[in-house]
This record gives structure tokens, sequence and C-alpha cells, in this order.
């Protein structure tokens, strides 16, 4: 079966390079890819957004599945748009069709789904610009630091923790006339949760599931989680604290009230459900949902599944899921980013890439970066994923941090702190 991937990241270079070991994956197609994922297959130049190229795609290649990588085109509601065209509606697609992808595209219906079906998470209630006063009395509530996220997609910089009142209250304003766009129209105030956060996933078929391995990702771009947020500097999986006593509050509380609140309410979910959740004094809450698999999380868990990714995903389109086995490697995976200098703000392209050949014991997977001529170049902000197993945490990094230390770029940036705080 030919595969098309959309994305252009490093959580869809790991897909693709996962999807490729399966022998009932014939070919791998990635829009628009990288020059990592052009590697592993075959790059189409094509914005995931723009449906109608991608359902063009999906006829010219004989496509017999498309997994969707970023959160944008599920909530745009791609899946939707195969149902709808006869030509596409048998091609399987590996995320939730519109409606469901609301769990991450609209954190007041999360939040509102969470209410409704006992889902533990923070106190809190939802806001727009004819209702300031009501939130500031809100604010007023709750103890600092205050938390602010924008309802909408932000492209991951939609959530402003901030220390005192009278910036919360300044900050609610500009976000609601505009900071994070349309995203912001409806802002959600919630309480503040003490603890460490990690990320837990599954894959359902919209009755069973499967849990894949739980990572924790780094989201501020200094040593000791200071400074911006950004997409995620690294990873690690699994996570020590998640032990089985944890998870199993996770699976009990969570994850199943979740998978019975979409069959009660009608919403058939196929695909990725990603948990953001928080150890809160040891019991799990959740912060969010995300419509998929997260990054940098999935160049750590991912390296972790033994068993055949392609046949969980044939479980999902078959409605089989609970048939099939997930293996997974008890080693460690840390995954440390490679970023631009200047990221999470302004930043240069186009960088020549060095090293790259010189790696070992370690996957190297591209997010933002391109070819020019024969040379490997950067794209982006977050520009390379280094991935390693090791029997523990201390030997994955080390791994990690000598193959990132052979590979160079003009303006390169790492974190050299990742997993430390485990």
């Amino acid at each position: 079966m030919n595969i098309l991937i959309l994305g252009a990241g490093g959580r869809e270079h790991a897909l693709a390079w996962k999807l490729a070991q399966s022998k009932k994956v014939t070919g791998i197609f990635v829009a628009p890819g990288n020059a990592g994922t052009a590697q592993t297959g075959t790059n189409l130049k094509i914005n995931p957004g723009n449906f109608m190229e991608v359902g063009k795609a999906v006829i010219d290649y004989t496509i017999g599945m498309v997994v969707v990588g970023p959160e944008a085109p599920l909530v745009d509601g791609i899946h939707d748009f195969f149902l709808n065209d006869p030509r596409l509606r048998t091609v399987p697609v590996i995320g939730p069709v519109r409606s469901a992808a609301m769990l991450e595209g609209s954190k007041d219906f999360a939040k509102s789904f969470m209410v409704r079906h006992n889902i533990p998470t923070a106190v809190h209630r939802t806001f727009d610009a004819s209702s300031l006063g009501e939130a500031e009395e809100f604010l007023k509530t709750l103890e600092p630091p205050y938390v602010l996220k924008a309802d909408g997609l932000a492209a991951g910089k939609g959530v402003l923790i901030i220390p005192g009142l009278d910036e919360a209250v300044r900050e609610l304003k500009a976000v609601t006339e505009g900071k994070f766009g349309d995203a912001g129209r409806r802002v959600v105030i919630e309480q503040f949760l003490k603890g460490i956060e990690l990320s837990v996933f599954i894959v359902t078929d919209g009755r069973s599931y499967k849990l894949l391995p739980e990572a924790k990702d780094y989201k501020r771009i200094g040593v000791g989680d200071t400074g911006l947020n950004t997409g995620g500097m690294g990873a690690v999986s699994p996570v020590p604290f998640a032990d089985d006593a944890f998870m199993a509050k996770v699976k009990a509380r969570i994850i199943e009230p979740t998978m019975r609140g979409l069959q009660m309410e009608g919403i058939d979910y196929k695909g990725f459900i990603f948990f953001g959740l928080i150890n809160s004094g040891g019991d799990p809450f959740v912060i969010e949902y995300n419509a998929r698999l997260g990054d940098p999380e999935s160049e750590a868990i991912i390296p972790r599944i033994k068993s055949d990714m392609f046949d969980l995903l044939e479980g999902v389109t078959m409605g089989d899921l609970e048939k099939r086995e997930i293996v997974i490697d008890n080693r460690v995976v840390s995954a440390v980013i490679l970023a631009s200098g200047g990221y999470p703000g302004g930043y240069e392209k186009g960088k020549t890439i060095h090293g790259l050949d010189r790696t070992g014991d370690c996957v190297v997977f591209h997010a933002g970066t391109d070819m020019q001529e024969k040379n490997v170049i950067t794209s982006g902000g977050r520009v390379i994923a280094v991935s390693a197993w090791g029997a523990t945490m201390e030997e994955a990094l080390e791994r990690s941090y000598r193959n990132a230390g052979l590979i160079t770029f003009d303006g390169i940036y790492y974190r050299t702190d990742i997993g430390f705080d485990l």
C-alpha cells in the first residue's frame, strides 16, 4: 500500500521512518516533507491545507491511506472532505473528523467535555471581549500565577502563564483584541496546577485503543526551563514517575472516560489522541487534548515501538484494533532538538548543515530542513532531532548529545539539560 503523510516536521519524518519498515507498505509519500523524508520516500510540494491538491495527489499516486501529522488540517476538516468526496471516501484517513478534532481546536469545547464526563482538570471559565469585567473578577478568585489560553489554534503559542494580576488583566485584553488572531476571540482562564507535565498517547478505532509510550517534552528555549515557549526543545521516554500505579490512574480517570464520553456523544474518533497531563501530588490532571501525535515527543516515542506501526493503523481503519499487537522497547529514548539561532524569535534560513554523515548509534530526524543542490540546509526554527536509545536515561542522553555535537550549522543552538530534571 502507498501511504501519504501530511506535514513537514520531525513528527512526520519519524512516522515515515517507522512506516517504511513495514512489509505491507510499498511507497511513502510526504507532503510537503523535508530533506529527511526525501530519503525515506517521495516528497510532494503540496500544502496540507489545500484539500483539493491533497485529494488529487491521493488519486494520482494511488494512495491507500492518509496519515495526518499536524493539527490544522484536522481542525479544518480534511477527514470530512474525504468522506464527502465520492472518489476519496474509501481512502482511510488517520485522524479525527472535524467534530472530534474540536478536542484540540477549541479549549472551551475540551474543558466542557471534561466537565461533562468527570475528567480531572483545572478550575476554569471562558470569557470574551464582552465579559472582561467578569473575567477580572474570576481572576481575583484564583491564586497566582494566572493561566490564559486562547480558545483556538495558535501554533503552540496561545498559552500565557502570568505572575501578577494586573499583567494578567492587560494580557487578557490584548488576547481578546487580536494578539493571537481569531484564536483568541475567546479565552479560557484556569487555575495554575503545580506539578510535572507529561504527554500520554493512544491510537483508537473509536471503540478500543492501544496505549503508546509516554514522554516528557521541554517547551522553554533556555536551560533550566527559562525563556520563551517553543514548539519543544527535546523529549524523553519513558517518564520515570509514570509507573504502573500512576498509569493505572491515567487509564481509569482520563483515557477510559474520554473514550466513553466520545462514544456517548456520538463522536466517531479514529486516530491519535494526545493527553497533555500534569502529575499534581501523585494524581493526573488534563491540561489539554491534542488530536494528533506530539512533536518532539514523536521522535522519542516512535523509536520505542518495536511492532509494525502500519498494522496498528490498519486496525484503526478496519475497526479491529483490539486484535492488533503493540510491542514497546524497554530502553530509554532521548530526543534533543537542534534549533536555528534566534528561535523562537527571528532567525535566518538557508544555513548549510554539516556532520550528518558522522553520526552513529542514533536516528537523526529532520524537521526544518531542505535541499539546495546537494547540500542539506536549514529551513525552519527547529531543524533536527537527534534521537538515541540507551539502557538508562543517562546512556540515551550521552548518545544524543555526543551526536548533536557532531552536527554543525551557522547559529546552531540546543538545550544542554534535556532530561536532567528526571
